[in-house]
């Protein structure tokens, strides 16, 4: 009896993609075909769109057999519904590309031969960003470096969801109930080897970025909560530096009264207290957040719905 090809599945998350959707099934299409001892299916993922991706989506799964959509009940954001499409995916490896084409399917080869030689994640890791602003450029590059910093677990810097992994690293994964999801940084969690692909990321194929600054702020609080509780050290840290700056100004004041020294005016009063009220309030922020992760994740809630797959 002929023994069985493996398989790699392909996870895309989509939203709002319906003018780059038929680029990115020629392009990575091709990139899977060329890999002639695997079998593969295209497992894109529809996170509400407000489009037409939907229903470009289920007519392409109608007449390909090797494209499997999964229609979310609404618009989870970009974490679940890759996490919805990892649920899914049957593969033997797995790789994992956004739908903008930024990221360049054709590159797949490559990151097979890594994978050849024992990987069990290959990470793509970027040289350069090509259209996108100074600030997004910027921000992106400290924001992984400060993570990084805040970490316990070591992240890689400059990388973010494209990668190529083994069924074992899925497996794993897919074993982790957070709500609160930051993949690329569960990945290097789960540990095994892990290699980096150093390639140049282009510019969106089409339209415009799904992710903007309010979206990118919470992403990074999703980041930092899940991978570290060095913020609340911090906070505790300031908390004593600050007692102790007080104790001194107590100190201070009780000398200056026993000396017969009044202190005159309310400035620096007002600007104590101003001070300090900011700080309490700043380190009630940085623990509201971890409470508040905390509450969601109790309620043991699915991490998404799917509505359908075809």
């Amino acid at each position: 009896m002929a023994r069985k090809r493996k398989l790699i599945s392909a996870v895309i998350p989509c939203y709002n993609e319906e003018s780059g959707l038929h680029e990115l099934y020629y392009r990575l299409g091709k990139a899977l075909k060329a890999q002639n001892s695997w079998d593969y299916e295209i497992i894109l993922v529809d996170d509400g769109s407000s489009d037409k991706t939907r229903l470009i989506l289920e007519e392409m799964a109608k007449k390909q057999s090797h494209v499997v959509a999964v229609l979310l009940s609404r618009n989870h954001g970009h974490q679940l519904a890759l996490s919805a499409g990892l649920s899914v995916a049957k593969g033997d490896r797995i790789f994992i590309l956004d739908a903008d084409l930024q990221d360049p399917p054709e590159v797949l080869g490559d990151m097979m031969k890594v994978m050849d030689e024992g990987a069990h994640v290959v990470y793509g890791q970027r040289r350069q960003r090509d259209g996108e602003s100074l600030f997004k450029k910027v921000t992106a590059k400290g924001f992984y470096r400060f993570i990084n910093w805040l970490s316990d677990v070591p992240l890689p810097v400059d990388t973010g969801d494209f990668r190529l992994m083994s069924r074992q690293a899925l497996d794993e994964l897919n074993r982790m109930p957070e709500q609160h999801r930051y993949i690329r940084g569960m990945i290097s969690w789960v540990g095994l080897k892990q290699e980096p692909f150093l390639y140049d990321r282009a510019a969106r194929y089409a339209d415009e970025t799904k992710y903007p600054l309010r979206k990118m702020i919470r992403f990074a609080l999703d980041a930092i909560t899940s991978f570290s509780i060095r913020p609340l050290r911090i906070a505790a840290f300031g908390g004593f530096l600050f007692a102790g700056l007080a104790l001194i100004g107590l100190i201070y004041i009780i000398w200056g009264a026993l000396q017969g020294n009044t202190v005159s005016g309310w400035a620096s009063v007002i600007s104590v207290i101003l001070i300090c009220s900011s700080i309490q309030m700043f380190v009630l922020g940085i623990m509201g957040e971890y409470l508040g992760r905390l509450y969601m994740q109790s309620k043991g809630r699915p991490l998404f719905v799917i509505e359908k797959i075809v």
